[in-house]
Formats: structure tokens, sequence, C-alpha cells
């Protein structure tokens, strides 16, 4: 008898104790389950929660392993102990072992923190209810760690993320059940309750709070500035980065955020599996340019002089924004979270085209956090319903006049 049969045996043993989801869990990750259907008609296919999970997860990886060489690169070019990368994506100053060293020691413990007090929440709550533990939160598992900056205390992390898990989802039902993106709620949780960690020029840069903090108590050391370029340019002042830099990602900014080329390719291979909406993605694109375009125009025309706190962000060029912040993210792996968006066809266009405007037009019009691709989908998440109710509507009372048409 072989490991699976002999835990399956204990299973239908121990069917009726408490601690069985918990075990369950377990049980099905190590192994594919093998219940089979008897009767009726069913939809036959390959894949599964876990598998659709699982593939979301292999789309991020390697964002996360370029944000680990990311986070050490950006506190050694801080700290003036190696050179900009010069050579594009395969720099020799870039691809190191110390920055490798600096990215696990930061950011492999907010991983930890993240599956751990996450999964330990939905085993609690899977035992309380007597249900099966839900695969739902290995993507947002994920999510966290890469939405997050590099320093941020790990209680803080820890907090957000039970926060999140109870309020944002069990409190609703479950995954499938909730309303808000689970992952955007807790960082949305991390940014009112500690503001000070989540903005400003000194959080995206490992080692630089805690160099300004030694520098306040009086020791004689150069302070480190880990500002976006969203911040600069939300400030009026010119951008120290090339267009390569941005799209490769070798700026400062949230873990996982920082190049959009990885976070394109990774789009791709869930459109390729069919697990992301294209629609919303492309949609999402059309919107933030769209918005993008008009603050140009009103820059352009003189509308908004150069003296005002927006002009930074309007003049920047549309396509910049597409590639910098967490739009491009944000865009990809929770805009497209088929929980809490459209499900509808047209619903999708409409939903996805919001996200991209809203994103863009919150993101110049909220200089003290120039962001906003967080709020956007947030708040596109509680319309959503709204949107494919009327999208239905729609199609009911089309098809309505159709029928009218044909009978008279």
């Amino acid at each position: 008898m072989g490991l699976k049969d002999k835990l399956h045996d204990f299973k239908v043993k121990n069917k009726n104790k408490k601690w069985l989801p918990a075990f369950s869990a377990i049980h099905t990750f190590l192994f594919l389950p093998d219940e089979t259907t008897h009767g009726g008609t069913h939809i036959k296919a390959a894949d599964d929660l876990k598998r659709t999970m699982n593939t979301v997860i292999l789309a991020m990886i390697p964002c996360l392993i370029f944000g680990m060489f990311n986070a050490g690169y950006q506190h050694h070019l801080a700290l003036g102990d190696i050179q900009a990368a010069s050579s594009g994506f395969f720099s020799s100053e870039f691809w190191t072992l110390d920055n490798l060293t600096v990215g696990l020691w930061k950011i492999l413990p907010l991983v930890i923190i993240s599956y751990g007090v996450g999964l330990g929440i939905e085993f609690l709550f899977a035992i309380l209810k007597g249900h099966e533990v839900e695969e739902g939160y290995l993507v947002t598992g994920m999510l966290v760690p890469l939405i997050v900056p590099v320093d941020i205390p790990l209680w803080m992390l820890a907090v957000a993320v039970a926060f999140g898990v109870v309020i944002g989802k069990e409190v609703f039902g479950g995954t499938g059940m909730n309303i808000l993106n689970p992952a955007l709620t807790i960082r949305a949780f991390l940014f009112f309750a500690y503001p000070t960690w989540m903005s400003g020029d000194k959080v995206w840069v490992h080692g630089a709070v805690a160099r300004d903090k030694a520098i306040a108590a009086g020791q004689n050391l150069d302070a480190i500035s880990g500002e976006t370029i969203l911040g600069t340019l939300a400030q009026g002042k010119d951008v120290a980065y090339s267009a390569a830099d941005m799209f490769l990602g070798f700026i400062p900014g949230s873990v996982g955020e920082t190049s959009a080329l990885l976070i394109l390719l990774g789009g791709l291979f869930l459109i390729f599996t069919k697990i992301g909406s294209w629609r919303i993605m492309l949609s999402s694109v059309i919107g933030a340019v769209v918005m993008g375009v008009i603050f140009n125009q009103i820059a352009t025309a003189g509308i908004v002089t150069e003296s005002s706190k927006f002009y930074g962000l309007m003049s920047a060029p549309f396509w910049e924004h597409l590639i910098i912040g967490g739009f491009a993210f944000g865009t990809v792996f929770m805009a497209t979270d088929p929980v809490t968006a459209s499900q509808t066809t047209r619903g999708k266009w409409i939903y996805g085209f919001l996200v991209g405007f809203i994103s863009i037009l919150i993101r110049v019009f909220n200089p003290a956090y120039p962001e906003g691709v967080m709020l956007a989908i947030l708040l596109m998440n509680v319309f959503a319903p709204t949107i494919d109710h009327y999208v239905v509507q729609g199609n009911v009372k089309r098809r309505l006049k159709r029928v009218k048409v044909k009978t008279a």
C-alpha cells in the first residue's frame, strides 16, 4: 500500500474528526484528488482550482526572483557599492550573489509570514466551520509580498494579512464569495493604518529607513534616497532613469512591481493558459492611455502651468504611466481576478477601461501618494456586479425587442 492509499484510509477512518479539514488540505496539496462523480452529465476538464492557482503563481515567480535581485541591487547602488547597470537586462552589476543574498534575506521572510499567517487563518476557519480548506489563498499569499515595500516590518504584514483574510474574505464566505481582492485589501489596510511605511522616499530601498533613523540619532552617515519615479514626477523633478530602466525594472518600487517586461510575459502566459482575461488587460491599458493622453493635452495647452503640483505627472508621456508604479502588475495579476472582476464579456471591457482610466486619474491628482491602481481596482471591484447587472439587463431587453418584432 502506497503513501497516498495510507493517507486516504486514514482520512476515511477519521472522517468525523474536527481537525480533518486541515489534514485534507495537506493531502490534496500533495496528491491529486481521487474522488469521482457518478451519474448525470458533468463537465470534464484537466484543470481544477489548485492547478489554476498554481499556474498564476508560476506566472509570478519571475517577478519574485527579479525582485530579490533588484532589492539587493537598489540597496548596494544607494550605498555607492556598485555602479548603475549599464549592459541591459543581462548586466553583470545586477545578477550578482550579493544582490540575491540581500533579496533573499529581506523578501523570503515576507513570503513566509504571508503564507504562514494567511493559511493558518484559512485552516482555523475550515476547522471551525467544518468545510474543506480552499486553495484561493495560494495566489493571495504570493501577491502580498510582491506588492509591499521590502523593509515593511513583519509584524505589520502579519496584522494586515490577518485583517485581509478575515475581513476581506472569510466574513463573505471564503474563496469565491469575496467582493474585494484580498491582496489589495491587505495593501489598503497597510496604507491607511501605517502610511509612513507605505509611502515616501525611504521605504522602497532596503536600509533607507534604518539609515535615516541613525542620522537623526547623530551618526555621521550619508542618507539614502529611495524615491520612486512617481514620487520624483509628483515633485516636478526630472527623472534620472531611462525608458529601458523603467521597462526592464532597474528602479525602486514594491518587490514585484518594477519589471514591466516580466509582468508582460506573465500576462501573456496567463492569456495563453486562458486563466487571465485579455479583455480586462487590454481595456485597462486603453483606459490608462486615454487618460494619459488627456493629461498630456492639458499640460501642452498650458491649462496647467509648470508651477502646479499636478504638472509633473500630467506632462509625463502617456506611455510612461504604463511602465512605472504598480499599474502593470495590478492590471495583469489583480484586476483580472475572476472572483472580483466583471464576468460578462462586455462588462470586462467596461470594467477594465475604468480601472485604467481611474488609475491614472488618481495617480495625477493625489501627489501625496502618487499611485492609483490599488484604489481604482478596489473601487471597480465594488461596481463589477453592477456593471454585469446592467449588461445582462441590456441583453435581455434587446432579446425581448427581437421577440416582439418576430411576433408582430
